[in-house]
């Protein structure tokens, strides 16, 4: 799987495999505790590196926040960190204390040989997780050979991780260190129990 992007953005895109995504485990609560902590006492990334992107492209940070923001928006708020599946769980946990949005993508049901980081055209848009339609009309997202699928705010039901997934794309949309990339790989390992490569 290849991620591409000819936006001269800076993004660390990863392919997981052999996945076996299960239900929220309830020894993932360490991690949800960590990614809690640091919101609320204030030792997450920096939330100024994502709204720099969006600014970047003329969109508004704060009309429509980078997820990894709304994450911790909501945990400042004393709201809990949704529970969805063993993998959305490491993504979501990961974001808020990076502060990095992150995409994630079934690439079974992904359609095509790869996967764009463009810009979205006049019209383009799609049915969001938990939402009706998300345009993406000249706003930052991903894209496979039949359309746009996710963006910094909000991934498309399309290709949504469930417990059948088996091969997924994840994509930090800001630069992140190889520790960090170590991170992922080692909760990816334990959680989603699949192995991860750069793409």
């Amino acid at each position: 799987m290849k991620v591409i992007s000819d936006l001269g953005i800076e993004f660390v895109a990863l392919e997981l495999h052999e996945l076996e995504v299960t239900e929220p485990r309830e020894d993932f609560e360490l991690e949800v505790r960590r990614a809690t902590q640091a919101a609320r006492s204030g030792t997450t990334g920096d939330p100024a590196r994502a709204r720099a992107l969006y600014r970047r492209f003329g969109i508004d940070p704060t009309r429509v926040r980078p997820s990894s923001e709304a994450l911790l928006r909501r945990l400042k708020k004393g709201e809990p960190l949704p529970r969805v599946n063993s993998l959305v769980d490491v993504a979501n946990a990961m974001s808020v204390q990076l502060q990095v949005p992150v995409g994630l993508y079934d690439l079974d049901k992904a359609s095509g040989d790869g996967l764009a980081i463009r810009l979205g055209a006049e019209g383009e848009g799609y049915t969001g997780i938990r939402k009706e339609h998300v345009s993406v009309a000249g706003r930052l997202c991903v894209a496979d050979a039949e359309g746009p699928i996710g963006n910094p705010s909000a991934d498309s039901a399309r290709t949504m991780i469930t417990t059948g997934t088996e091969r997924a794309a994840w994509i930090y949309f800001l630069p992140v260190t190889d520790e960090e990339i170590d991170r992922t790989a080692e909760l990816v390992a334990v959680f989603g129990r699949g192995l991860v490569r750069m793409a």
